[in-house]
């Protein structure tokens, strides 16, 4: 697959019926079965040690578990007035808005109660997205241990494991305690570099912008996790990936672009449009029409100054004469390719530097 339409099922990446297509189908369901074929790889090799980054990692996690249930103070009250009034209110700046706003536009009425529950809304819609996401990478990391071929990275996955069951945990108990419930899953959720690196900058994002004390605390812990989850990616596959043939490469670099996208799509909200009485369809075109030729909205900047740099260090963005790179040109994000990579951020995410923060 080469084109946008064989890999993304559409010759443009802005394609406004092609992204509204994609529908979740199973959103009353409670259990969905996803196949696979993958094969469970067993090692004799019991040599602790042999990689010494991975090995240093495994240790790092034995030490950084954290108790959902005691070390996060729940007792905290979350005042959503409070949240409500401490968010940023860029309905007159951010371009999107302001198109929104013109006569005959769907925002064109709306008043300070509007306005009010759309934050509401999208932090919730946005934590529901979190929580699916961690069972994703809960379900994704336990078939890591399977897959991986090295002892000392089935020692570290095992530790992701129960990271993410973690992660979903407390994420769901925020939601079902302190908010009003979730979301469903947003259909374009699609994993270790693409979606841990989405993750992390995400909840980075989230814990910049909230005031609310419990789920700061909460957010800080979770990145603490996710910088070493990434980490171990950008370490295992860039042993693995350097042995790798051009037509192998290509494959994880259409891949990429691929969950990128989709990524990208996800961030348009449709479901809490629709929760809130807006015409879908419009808002998104909106969107779509100013999101600009750089890609300005800070969210995307800040999830894609974390994938950009990892994808670099995997040596994703030149081979196979700069395929990778092109297509991240197209998208307005092949800035970022310079900035650091998590390989190397997540000791300053680590549980030591959040208790020197708090001190």
């Amino acid at each position: 697959m080469t084109t946008n339409e064989e890999m993304l099922g559409r010759a443009d990446v802005n394609d406004l019926e092609a992204i509204l297509s994609i529908t979740s189908k199973d959103v009353d369901e409670l259990v969905h079965a996803v196949k696979d074929n993958a094969d469970a790889l067993f090692t004799w090799n019991y040599e602790k040690g042999e990689r010494p980054a991975l090995n240093k990692l495994y240790e790092k996690a034995k030490g950084a578990q954290w108790n959902g249930e005691t070390d996060l103070p729940w007792e905290t009250p979350v005042d959503i007035e409070m949240v409500v009034a401490n968010a940023p209110r860029d309905q007159d700046s951010d371009p999107v808005f302001v198109a929104a706003q013109r006569p005959g536009q769907p925002l064109h009425n709306w008043g300070q109660k509007e306005w009010d529950q759309l934050i509401i809304e999208s932090q919730n819609w946005t934590m529901s997205q979190f929580m699916h996401g961690e069972q994703g990478a809960l379900v994704c990391t336990a078939k890591i241990v399977e897959t991986v071929p090295w002892i000392d990275a089935k020692y570290y996955a095992a530790t992701q494991v129960m990271d993410e069951a973690r992660h979903v945990e407390v994420f769901a108990k925020y939601l079902d305690t302190k908010m009003n419930g979730h979301y469903p899953l947003n259909a374009h959720l699609g994993m270790q570099i693409m979606v841990e690196g989405l993750a992390l900058a995400a909840f980075g994002f989230m814990h910049q912008l909230t005031e609310e004390p419990l789920l700061k605390k909460l957010l800080r812990y979770v990145m603490s996790d996710e910088a070493r989850h990434v980490a171990f990616g950008v370490l295992s596959l860039k042993e693995y990936y350097a042995e790798l043939t051009d037509a192998e490469m290509l494959e994880r670099q259409q891949f990429a672009f691929e969950a990128a996208v989709r990524m990208r799509d996800r961030f348009l909200q449709q479901e809490v449009w629709d929760r809130m009485g807006v015409d879908v369809r419009t808002m998104v075109r909106l969107q779509l029409e100013n999101q600009g030729d750089k890609n300005e909205d800070p969210f995307q900047q800040l999830l894609f100054s974390k994938i950009v740099p990892n994808c670099k260090k995997l040596g994703l963005l030149d081979r196979n004469d700069g395929w990778l790179r092109t297509k991240f040109g197209e998208m307005g994000v092949i800035q970022f390719e310079d900035w650091v990579d998590t390989g190397e951020e997540y000791e300053a995410m680590s549980l030591e530097a959040l208790a020197a923060e708090s001190a």
